[in-house]
């Protein structure tokens, strides 16, 4: 059953956006399999990929609705290895994720279903038990509030001057420089969970996030050992309090004009306890 935790993982993980709800609803799944009378069953594979989509959805749907003005940021995916290993390309990259939060939890699971794993709609109806019809008006509705939203970050590779750019200019205090890497509307967010208190949850613009950044660097991360990575498919910044990961910052990068558009900030212990990087 091992190689199915693996294969399930992105089904799950992108509907729920949480490392450990993911591996929840997979044990659940196949601890329930293993007690199934498996004659009905005519595809093992299939049938496991339809459980765990619908047991995903079901913790999602149980899941509070954040009140306003609050944060909450997907649990960050080491995706380094992605070229060697196929169950991380199929993980959402993470601007998307912070984006699909905006949808209802079935709106979700249509859209991920046909844009990320290229499912038809008659494969989706028969997966989430809805007709077809109402499988074409989630993903239309779908794609109409992501659509009013920003732009997602691709899968390209990033030049890393982009990191070493930001990074520096943080470090030397300036602003000429690091405005010049942010795009005019950038976002932030950030995420402490319960057991951080953040200095601001959402900034937005170029002057008031970039004031923002070097605050943060200079109060908090400038004793840091930082680290380049790759989270869900998108360039990221890695702070270290010697070997305890601390911060993890995820960039947002236009591909129309290499300028950054978000700064996803995850302080939360608990979200970056389950991030692992080789």
């Amino acid at each position: 059953m091992k190689d199915y935790q693996t294969i399930l993982f992105p089904y799950a993980y992108n509907i729920l956006g949480a490392v450990e709800d993911a591996k929840d609803a997979i044990q659940d799944v196949l601890y329930n399999y293993l007690a199934t009378d498996k004659t009905h069953i005519e595809n093992e594979k299939n049938y496991l990929i339809k459980s765990v989509i619908n047991q995903a959805l079901y913790i999602k749907q149980k899941k509070k609705q954040l009140k306003l003005g609050d944060v909450w940021l997907p649990e960050p995916v080491a995706t380094e290895s992605a070229d060697t290993n196929i169950n991380l390309h199929d993980i959402a990259s993470y601007s998307m994720l912070v984006l699909l939060e905006q949808l209802s939890p079935k709106e979700r699971a249509v859209f991920i279903l046909k844009e990320s794993f290229g499912y038809a709609h008659e494969e989706i109806a028969d997966v989430l038990g809805i007709t077809i019809e109402g499988s074409r008006k989630l993903l239309s509705r779908a794609r109409t509030r992501l659509n009013e939203s920003k732009p997602v970050s691709n899968r390209q590779k990033v030049p890393s001057d982009i990191l070493n750019n930001f990074i520096h200019a943080i470090r030397s205090r300036d602003t000429q420089v690091l405005e010049s890497l942010l795009s005019k509307d950038v976002t932030f967010f950030a995420d402490g969970g319960t057991r951080m208190n953040v200095v601001k949850k959402i900034a937005i613009g170029l002057e008031e996030v970039a004031a923002l950044l070097r605050y943060i660097y200079e109060k908090y991360d400038a004793g840091f050992r930082v680290q380049f990575s790759e989270i869900n498919h998108q360039p990221a910044l890695l702070y270290y309090n010697d070997t305890q990961l601390v911060a993890c910052q995820v960039l947002g990068v236009s591909a129309e004009d290499g300028k950054i558009f978000q700064v996803s900030n995850i302080v939360d212990p608990d979200k970056l306890a389950t991030l692992t990087v080789a």
